[in-house]
């Protein structure tokens, strides 16, 4: 099972830029959309659903052209979670799961804290998110949790560590609390394979910092412990430049 996960800052503008046939080249199961930036009624579904991706779902921000989140898939779910039940969570539209035979996969797009409001927003969000899995994976236990964490978990993951250590991404509190979250029954599924430094996932749009790979890696796929034996291949796809970001994928052995 090939899963996909790929913050596209506004799906619209990604599809403008070829991600459709993208898609189909790569021939995912499932793929998890952070940032889509639109309401379903806003999107070319005959496009997707045109590529294999025939169930395809939507949990837009309630702000439009903000946020939101959506999963796309060739396999049927069992089911499909919009949101957690937590308003202060769910008005900007950051989770979305999927429930299949023997995974969960959840789409997450988790808060940037580019000021102190939206820091202190930030903090909140992944205080009740913790406590919201920690509750859901004793119900799921076989959880993968793929999506853009806007959090470098440690020094390798950043270009500049020291001069970005006071920057939001990579605030001490930030890299505590995903820290516990893996240590709580998560592995990172990229760093079982890879602990090479210089894998990155999202590059400012300024001083041609992508052209010089000077980014972060802010995008992940998280599983939990029952699933490590399943863990086939776990990479970061550079090269699709439909977005700042770019998608990582996750093989499981199902």
């Amino acid at each position: 099972m090939k899963i996909i996960s790929y913050n596209v800052n506004g799906i619209r503008a990604a599809m403008r830029k070829g991600l459709v046939d993208w898609l189909q080249s790569v021939n995912a199961d499932v793929v998890c959309l952070q940032e889509i930036k639109a309401n379903e009624d806003q999107v070319e579904i005959d496009a997707i659903e045109a590529a294999g991706y025939k169930y395809n779902y939507w949990f837009s921000a309630q702000k439009k052209g903000y946020s939101g989140v959506a999963i796309l898939s060739k396999i049927k779910p069992n089911h499909v979670a919009y949101g957690t039940g937590i308003a202060s969570m769910d008005f900007e539209g950051r989770n979305i799961r999927a429930d299949f035979d023997g995974v969960s996969v959840m789409s997450l797009y988790l808060p940037s804290g580019t000021n102190d409001a939206r820091l202190d927003h930030k903090l909140d969000y992944m205080a009740l998110f913790q406590d919201y899995i920690d509750e859901l994976k004793i119900e799921l236990p076989n959880l993968l949790i793929c999506g853009d964490y806007n959090i470098c978990h440690e020094a390798i993951d950043i270009h500049n560590p020291v001069g970005l250590k006071n920057t939001s991404g990579f605030l001490p509190v930030e890299r505590e609390w995903i820290g516990s979250f893996l240590e709580n029954g998560f592995i990172d599924s990229f760093r079982q394979f890879n602990q090479e430094p210089h894998n990155y996932t999202w590059w400012s749009y300024r001083a041609n910092a992508r052209a010089n790979n000077k980014g972060w890696r802010l995008d992940y796929g998280l599983v939990t412990e029952p699933l490590q034996e399943k863990l086939k291949r776990s990479v970061i796809l550079s090269d699709a430049v439909h977005s700042d970001h770019c998608p990582i994928l996750v093989e499981l052995e199902m």
